[in-house]
């Protein structure tokens, strides 16, 4: 079977891929995928390298992630980025529009003198990446977020929130423990208040235990039009029929420009202290 040949074949395989693919033969990428071509909205590898050449200089220089500043010098990316725990082989890059994308980057080198590079989308799944769930990181009695867990991983959030161009925003939900004076020390009621809120979440909202009575909902947003919706939406949830015997009330914010979590949090306490 010539090249040719098994490069045909091989196109044929990653194009059925949604994942970026790329086939290097040394450091010179010969090879891409559907997927690859629409992400930088070209038709063809061939067009892609006359307007922007090396992957890697497509890499946004941001501090969390990999890019050509991290690359000692006569080291090609590849080796490079193969240094790093597999976790942390994360690159940013941008579309045609200017929309961040995170990627955690595979490669396989078990041909020799060919990687093949693997770029996953995982946007969408950086916080979740982030709040790996355990024992320690959740509040055992509720199931939700612990709060010590949260202070440390609060930074990472604020960060992922301007990666993905989107505000912060917190809602706080206190329950009244004058009118249920066992709901911080019942399990069960903890645990049902914890798993009914859930079902109006999304896999990247941070619902915190805050206090005895109180919950942190800390979630991304475009804009404060749809931050009322999500209170909204979350105030229906308190009304239903299996909430209604527990007084709760909803206090809401948004972050302001340049704000920083630890402020945000510290506002929703005054509208709701």
């Amino acid at each position: 079977m010539t090249e040719t040949t098994s490069l045909s074949l091989i196109q044929s395989v990653i194009d059925s891929q949604k994942d970026l693919i790329i086939l290097f033969k040394g450091e010179n990428h010969i090879l891409t995928n559907r997927a690859f071509n629409n992400f930088f909205g070209f038709s063809s590898l061939l067009d892609y390298n006359k307007s922007y050449g090396a992957i890697v200089d497509n890499f946004v220089p941001h501090p969390s992630y990999f890019h050509k500043e991290k690359i000692e010098k006569g080291e090609s990316w590849l080796d490079a980025i193969l240094k790093l725990d597999e976790m942390n082989r994360i690159v940013s890059m941008m579309t045609p529009t200017y929309d961040p994308c995170a990627f955690s980057v595979a490669i396989d080198r078990s041909v020799e003198d060919y990687s093949i590079v693997t770029l996953t989308d995982i946007t969408r799944d950086l916080i979740k990446r982030i709040m790996i769930e355990n024992n320690v990181n959740i509040d055992l009695k509720s199931g939700a977020y612990d709060k010590k867990y949260f202070l440390q991983v609060s930074k990472s959030f604020e960060d992922a929130a301007v990666f993905n161009e989107k505000i912060l925003g917190v809602i706080l939900a206190t329950v009244d423990t004058y009118e249920n004076p066992d709901f911080a020390y019942d399990k069960k009621a903890l645990t049902e208040f914890v798993n009914h809120f859930k079902q109006s979440t999304r896999q990247d909202d941070m619902l915190v235990r805050w206090d005895e009575g109180k919950f942190l909902l800390i979630y991304f947003v475009d804009n404060e039009q749809n931050a009322q919706q999500m209170v909204k939406k979350l105030q229906n949830l308190v009304d239903s029929s299996d909430l209604k015997s527990l007084k709760c009330k909803l206090s809401s914010v948004v972050q302001n420009e340049k704000e920083s979590i630890t402020s945000l949090i510290r506002r929703v306490q005054i509208v709701n202290p």
